[in-house]
């Protein structure tokens, strides 16, 4: 078990570059996390993952403004997007959104910087055609457009929209609480989560000039309570599945292509039924050939497994997935399929799995990168591909 400071929560995206081969740099990834600015975090942390050895090197930290809580890769693989909780002066509750540049090693370098145009950001995605940024701030339930300059900058926001709203729950849901946007396949829609309402909304983008827009056809009302948080979108961009962080619950909707709306098709929960400790859900993935859709269950320590049917979009649980750790938040499969990344917060760790495809199930490799905090882990791109 590696030894590491910091306090991890990242996320992955996979792009792919064509250096020359050799041994030593053959059939490697690229991991980058990002952390919350507590117990000694150095801000972002890179790491090389060997496929081969199934092993973590730590390459680079980048330190910065307070807590990068969430990150993005460009599709091109050339620049990286974080958001971080700390503001762009010290008057202001906005925090900063920030683009990098990746180098041929995967190292970063900062580009520039934009203010999230909100409080407490928790997410950042980047549209499929390279063009925009999309962020979610969370404590006032707000979310912000960016353009992409040709060198990977970020111009200013193109739109900013404030939800309004509240939701059942006196506790979570007092008001709009934005917690992330998920592009359509095809970039002309994105996918607004707001735990504080319990709405899913589609947005269509405006490709021209960067804003959005929806109708009420396009805005689904989850189950009262719910809380939706992290959503993905299956393959073949027929299906999108929900993780409900208040009610532990897993919402599957098929996807209306002429504009984008979601259409209820079925709830499950996402814990055993003999399981009746305190637990909320975290992040989601569908797997890339579509099959298996894996939600995080903070409290069961587990990752909920389900098959998909790949006619009606309907799932199924297979199993749960022991993460060998405590309260994990964020995880991710890599684009191959082969591995699972998982970061358990309460046990500062990133566990990694070797994930068997025709049953889903996920088995410890026994790599694990500890440190302190840990919440969220995964590779972000292939560096070396033979």
């Amino acid at each position: 078990m590696k030894q590491t400071t910091f306090f991890l929560i990242a996320v992955l995206v996979l792009g792919i570059m064509m250096p020359a081969c050799n041994r030593e740099t053959a059939n490697k990834d690229i991991l980058y996390v990002g952390t919350y600015s507590q117990r000694g975090s150095e801000g972002i942390y890179v790491f090389e993952f060997d496929r081969d050895a199934v092993s973590l090197e730590l390459i680079q930290t980048v330190p910065g403004k307070e807590s990068p809580s969430f990150l993005a890769v460009h599709p091109s693989g050339e620049y990286l997007y974080a958001v971080y909780r700390e503001g762009m002066t010290e008057d202001t509750r906005n925090g900063t959104v920030a683009a990098f540049g990746i180098g041929s090693s995967g190292k970063l370098t900062l580009l520039n910087e934009r203010s999230s145009e909100g409080a407490n950001p928790c997410h950042v995605s980047v549209d499929p055609k390279g063009e925009y940024v999309y962020v979610s701030n969370y404590s006032d339930g707000s979310l912000s457009v960016y353009p992409i300059h040709q060198d990977g900058k970020l111009a200013g926001p193109s739109d900013v929209i404030i939800h309004e709203g509240s939701g059942p729950n006196p506790d979570r849901q007092k008001g709009p609480h934005m917690h992330s946007m998920i592009p359509a396949r095809n970039g002309k829609y994105v996918y607004a989560s707001d735990l504080g309402t319990d709405m899913i909304i589609a947005y269509k983008l405006n490709r021209g000039n960067g804003t959005l827009s929806a109708n009420e056809n396009q805005r689904t009302e989850a189950k009262p309570g719910s809380g939706p948080r992290h959503f993905d979108i299956h393959p073949s961009g027929n299906f999108a599945y929900s993780a409900e962080e208040l009610t532990s619950t897993i919402a599957a909707y098929s996807i209306d292509p002429s504009n984008g709306a979601l259409n209820f098709i079925e709830r499950e929960s996402l814990l055993p039924e003999d399981f009746t400790e305190n637990n909320t859900a975290a992040d989601i993935q569908v797997s890339p050939d579509g099959r298996f859709v894996y939600a995080s269950n903070r409290g069961h320590a587990s990752l909920a497994v389900f098959s998909t049917d790949r006619q009606s979009g309907e799932i199924e649980l297979e199993c749960h997935a022991d993460v060998h750790g405590e309260r994990p938040r964020n995880f991710l499969i890599d684009r191959k399929g082969e591995f699972a990344f998982v970061a358990n917060r309460n046990s500062d760790d990133v566990v990694v799995f070797q994930r068997n495809q025709e049953t889903g199930e996920l088995e410890f490799t026994g790599e694990k990168v500890a440190g302190s905090g840990v919440c969220q882990a995964a590779p972000l791109r292939i560096i070396y591909k033979c």
